[in-house]
């Protein structure tokens, strides 16, 4: 067996704490929580022994992390204008990298990160949980049903994905200030990029919408946007189809909009959001995880399908259930692997770097008022 990887988390903030730290502990024959960084703990044993009672090393300064021999990965979760330097800094000190998302601010930065982690054969990782929510999972398990199934939407025509929600405040956090990669398009976008990547890979053409709806704070923070992907028709893809990617600040809506994907068989329609994120930030021990209730989603909010009959007039409506609970911790255990020479990675940097490329397209098209020719690859 495989030692554990000597794991640093930077930053114990919402990231840190939240999404990083419980499944770095969670998995111990993979990872061993070696320190953290913290600029300025408040008590004895820092956030970190607040929060789960864990003692571990408590690094002040990113210097004194990158000259510990003894880490051999380094976990991102700082303030999003830090992610290029910090994880240039951990590559060159030979440490393996994964890194929260938005990845970098431009993909010039990402795909630099990319050849200087290629150059030293180290593992550079970009946090794309949200492959791990349990309706993304139902939706590709939907996606992936043969024509001839009854609930298959046959040919897909239409895909929009929302993370909408109700805010009419600024949160007075570094998220408010124009900084690089600041605003919700790097924020949520990069989650709403990747998906639809995933999906249907790069698009031909992208045309945008990227604003502060609210006007508050300042105007350069975008709050609100739409992305809309072009697709043409081809072989593989008899219909040209639209990705609208949105997330909306001023949405009055419960539960919120997730999914409506139209084909030419039916419509799969789908409100609520995973639930890991509410979940993480209230179990009272990393082992929750693996409960049984965690990550599964309730029935209440389970996708519906509508599919057109032999008549072309009658709809038959019928659930699709989210019934494989979410799992963010697959994520973690491939990175072990990957980082280990057992796995390719699941997320793979070119990927993560194809997510920015498109967030600068998003800025640039909203700008000029203009759609865009996405480069190929």
């Amino acid at each position: 067996m495989s030692k554990p990887i000597n794991t640093c988390v930077l930053g114990v903030g919402l990231a840190g704490l939240t999404f990083h730290v419980p499944f770095i502990l969670a998995l111990p024959d993979v990872f061993t929580l070696h320190s953290v960084l913290e600029r300025n703990p408040q008590s004895s044993g820092g956030k970190l022994h607040d929060r789960f009672g864990v003692a571990v090393k408590i690094y002040r300064t990113l210097e004194q992390v990158l000259k510990e021999q003894e880490i051999e990965l380094v976990v991102i979760g700082t303030p999003n204008p830090t992610h290029y330097s910090f994880a240039k800094a951990a590559l060159e000190a030979g440490k393996h990298v994964l890194v929260d998302k938005p990845v970098t601010a431009t993909a010039e930065q990402a795909r630099e990160l990319g050849e200087l982690a290629r150059s030293k054969g180290l593992v550079l990782y970009g946090f794309q949980n949200r492959r791990w929510d349990s309706d993304f999972l139902a939706l590709k398990r939907l996606l992936a049903l043969p024509e001839s199934s009854p609930q298959s939407l046959g040919t897909v025509l239409e895909f929009e994905s929302h993370f909408d929600r109700y805010r009419k405040g600024l949160k007075g956090t570094w998220k408010d200030e124009p900084l690089p990669a600041a605003g919700q398009t790097y924020d949520l976008g990069a989650h709403l990029i990747d998906q639809a990547l995933t999906l249907f890979g790069r698009p031909e053409k992208l045309t945008a919408f990227v604003q502060n709806i609210r006007g508050v704070g300042n105007p350069e923070v975008d709050d609100t946007f739409t992305i809309h992907f072009h697709y043409p028709a081809s072989p593989a893809r008899p219909y040209a189809f639209t990705a609208i990617l949105r997330a909306h600040i001023l949405s009055v809506r419960s539960p919120q909009l997730r999914y409506v994907v139209r084909g030419t068989q039916g419509t799969y329609t789908k409100y609520g959001l995973d639930i890991q994120e509410d979940q993480l930030k209230v179990i009272p021990s990393p082992q929750a995880v693996f409960e049984e209730s965690y990550g599964k989603e309730p029935e209440a909010i389970w996708g519906t399908v509508e599919n057109i009959e032999a008549d072309n007039v009658t709809v038959r409506k019928s659930i699709w259930p989210s019934t494989e609970p979410g799992q963010y911790i697959d994520l973690f255990k491939n990175l072990g692997a990957a980082i280990r020479g057992k796995a390719e990675p699941a997320v793979k940097w070119e990927e993560a770097t194809a997510v920015i490329e498109m967030i600068e397209l998003a800025h640039k098209s909203s700008r000029e008022g203009v759609t865009l020719s996405v480069p190929p690859q």
